[in-house]
């Protein structure tokens, strides 16, 4: 979030390209290197396209035993690597290295097994993340974490960012549905973590491989979990004359008890860009939306249903509506899963964040984030994961207009560091990667961070995967293991900062 500056193109690293790029198709033939600038700039960005940079060489393997021979090959030669998936992540994960290649893993996109009776799934990590539960549903079932994104994104992306979904709430993050992992390890090594079993002995690698933004290891293969639909699920919209009488009223369901399937809430810009952009039905009179969804057994909706009434009504409710027909709770849903690309038609730019907050501080952030809209001078459009306090602030600005970028990005370190003081944290599913790189700090210490790196250094003592993520400062591993590391030291000058 602070002053990000793209790295001048390595002139050393390029004249080493027709060599790399040799070796390499060598190892991947045919088309699955590309060294040409202008076919590399489809690469260049990730979701967070403010920031560019064409990487040394782009690398697509097709098979395990190629992944295994990329990073080997990049290990004994020092070469780093940018692991990638459908390139949709919105903090710079992704980001690639004038001097790196960018393992592209898209044709990794097959299912290999479906195994009902352990309800469970082996998919590759190119598969997309809706394609799951397509390839289940004929039979019942389906995949629980469903970012907005889901047409898009892979289940390798949202194993590296730990991502959510509007029903995250109730079914957890991905960290909670992936029962196995194949992971090629810098050394080029393929190491099983996990499997279909619902426990794993030892150490709990997988978790710490979730969420690791891809600095340990390269997915090739994942396990996940499959759920069992619900009998009945019915969604209820619920307008409010504020987004602080919406906010109340998501903790005063939750302190309850009532664990909903999912539970999103949009203020009145995002109301209007999403029902504009989908036609979803929503309420344009009112402050701010709850969509409030509750399953299980059709008895117990019901019951729920009117729980939730009641408590929304205590908070001055001014409308409710609850779906009748499966079609009629699609298109609740529609208009929140489109409100991005909804927001993305009312501005030239957006920057959209992504902080985590205890729920009963929501009204508390949502104030103070209206003074803060009114202090930059930039609009701002609100959606959350409010069942689970993942916000997610969109802010309106136009990069034509000079320091209106910078501006933006001020605007969203305010929101993170206010994330952080109310007791949240700088993140909920989006990661880190370049974007809150330098607001660490603000969360963790120096020793905190210098505990994480000694991990990292554990699985790529080089630092060769995906550096220059995360961390807002790089040490050796050998410096981390012997000696207090001082602000302000860079002991690796050769890795850009941005």
């Amino acid at each position: 979030m602070s002053n990000l500056k793209m790295p001048e193109v390595d002139q050393t690293a390029l004249a080493r390209r027709q060599e790399v790029a040799a070796d390499l198709r060598r190892i991947v033939p045919g088309e699955g290197v590309i060294d040409e600038a202008e076919e590399m700039r489809a690469y260049e960005s990730d979701g967070l396209t403010a920031y560019k940079q064409v990487p040394l060489l782009v690398v697509l393997p097709e098979t395990v035993e190629q992944v295994s021979a990329v990073l080997k090959y990049a290990s004994d030669n020092g070469i780093k690597v940018v692991p990638r998936g459908a390139g949709t992540s919105l903090s710079g994960g992704a980001l690639p290295l004038a001097d790196g290649i960018l393992l592209g893993l898209g044709k990794f996109n097959k299912v290999l097994e479906i195994d009902y009776d352990n309800r469970c799934a082996v998919v590759q990590p190119g598969v997309t993340n809706l394609a799951i539960t397509q390839a289940v549903q004929h039979e019942g079932f389906y995949y629980a974490p469903d970012p907005s994104s889901q047409i898009a994104c892979t289940i390798g992306g949202n194993i590296a960012e730990n991502s959510g979904g509007v029903h995250c709430l109730k079914y957890g993050l991905t960290t909670n549905n992936v029962l196995g992992l194949e992971v090629v390890l810098i050394t080029g090594e393929v190491v099983r973590i996990g499997g279909k079993h619902l426990d794993s002995e030892g150490y709990d690698l997988m978790g710490l491989m979730v969420g690791s933004e891809g600095l340990l290891g390269v997915v090739t293969e994942v396990t996940v979990r499959i759920l069992k639909a619900p009998e009945t699920a019915r969604a209820v919209l619920v307008g409010f004359p504020s987004s602080e009488d919406a906010g109340q009223c998501v903790a005063d369901v939750i302190s309850s008890g009532i664990i909903a399937g999912g539970m999103e809430m949009m203020d009145k810009p995002a109301i209007h860009a999403a029902e504009e952009f989908v036609q979803a039905g929503y309420p344009l009179d009112v402050e701010a939306l709850l969509i409030v969804e509750l399953d299980g057994p059709e008895a117990e909706v019901d019951h729920l249903i009117e729980r939730v009434s009641q408590i929304a009504e205590k908070n001055n409710s001014v409308s409710m509506r609850v779906s009748n027909s499966e079609a009629e709770r699609a298109s609740f849903w529609a208009g929140r899963k489109a409100a991005f690309p909804a927001v993305g038609r009312i501005s030239p730019d957006y920057y959209c964040m992504d902080g985590t907050i205890p729920r009963h501080q929501l009204p508390k952030v949502l104030g103070r984030m209206n003074e803060l809209s009114q202090q930059y001078g930039l609009r701002v459009a609100n959606v959350f994961h409010a069942g689970d306090g993942n916000l997610h602030p969109l802010i309106l600005y136009d990069a034509n207009v000079p320091g209106e970028l910078e501006k933006a990005e001020d605007f969203g370190s305010d929101i993170l560091t206010l994330c952080v003081e109310v007791g949240g944290v700088l993140t909920g599913e989006h990661g880190v990667g370049v974007e809150k790189r330098d607001l660490m700090p603000t969360m963790f210490t120096e020793t905190d961070l210098n505990h994480q790196q000694r991990v990292k250094c554990a699985f790529d003592p080089e630092g060769l995967l995906n550096p220059g993520k995360v961390f807002p400062e790089l040490h050796r591993c050998a410096e981390l293991g012997r000696m207090h590391i001082h602000r302000g030291q860079v002991p690796f000058p050769d890795i850009p900062r941005f």
